[in-house]
């Protein structure tokens, strides 16, 4: 199996490598909604999910599927707009192929986003929470199977998952544009069911502010392989209030797309800094 997934990352690099010739800095994945972030890149190269061997396709509303390459804030980039998730049928593993490929292909930094729920309940739709920390008992580990040393080790340590220094450039990325950002810890469930109220009240007990269907699998590998990674919620609604509020995924698409200019502005100088 070990050997099958290294075989089948060099072809896919290999490919990526034949189609964009420099090597990128910088990895951004683009949550739901937030696919317009690319615009922001001067776009050198795009390759859609579907010409890329052995790469998963995103099948979700609001991912545009395809790997964007190109220059943003003076540094070299490869973005994804459009991510995949375990309940769209993937194994973990899928899930976090493409990091690992931006690993292989070079990037240090990995820049995340993501759409959430809010459990905290001094946040409102539309807030920016850049992630401190996660909580990851409800999604498997991608890292289940055998390791491979090459990449990282056994166990690796995960007392830092999101880079403190990134976050503190952020922080004040944030306050010199007057953009106010919260700080918290996501929570990573399956889905794709958004959840019950005494799901939200359990995530809030367990000390988790917002609650997404992504990202922790793909910090975690990130992580693996020596990747410095900075992670941001958009809180597209409030799932803890006790009102009979019904959510749906237009709503979240269309709060993630008013709050992306000002992800980008964050995300720009904070590439801008590196």
């Amino acid at each position: 199996m070990a050997a099958d997934i290294i075989a089948q990352l060099n072809e896919t690099v290999a490919y990526l490598k034949s189609q964009y010739a420099e090597t990128p800095a910088v990895g951004v994945v683009l949550g739901s909604g937030l696919g317009n972030f690319s615009t922001q890149i001067q776009v050198e190269k795009e390759v859609p999910y579907g010409d890329i061997p052995h790469f998963p396709v995103s099948t979700v509303q609001g991912h545009k599927g395809r790997l964007i390459f190109g220059k943003l804030s003076g540094k070299t980039v490869v973005a994804m707009a459009g991510r995949f998730h375990f309940y769209e049928g993937y194994t973990a593993q899928e899930v976090v192929f493409p990091i690992r490929v931006m690993k292989l292909l070079g990037i240090e930094t990995l820049l995340l986003s993501n759409a959430a729920g809010g459990v905290n309940t001094s946040y409102n739709v539309g807030d920016i929470m850049i992630i401190r920390d996660h909580i990851s008992q409800f999604t498997p580990n991608p890292l289940v199977g055998k390791n491979i040393e090459a990449w990282g080790p056994r166990f690796p340590d995960m007392t830092e998952p999101y880079k403190k220094s990134l976050i503190a450039r952020a922080k004040a990325i944030a306050k010199a544009n007057n953009i106010d950002v919260k700080e918290g810890v996501y929570l990573a469930v399956t889905g794709p069911t958004f959840e019950t109220k005494a799901e939200y009240r359990m995530i809030q007990v367990l000390g988790g502010d917002v609650v997404g269907m992504s990202t922790v699998q793909e910090t975690i590998v990130a992580n693996h392989m020596g990747l410095a990674v900075f992670a941001v919620s958009i809180v597209t609604d409030i799932g803890i209030r006790e009102d009979d509020n019904v959510i749906t995924h237009e709503e979240v698409l269309e709060a993630a797309h008013a709050a992306e200019p000002k992800l980008s502005v964050i995300f720009k100088e904070l590439i801008a800094s590196l």
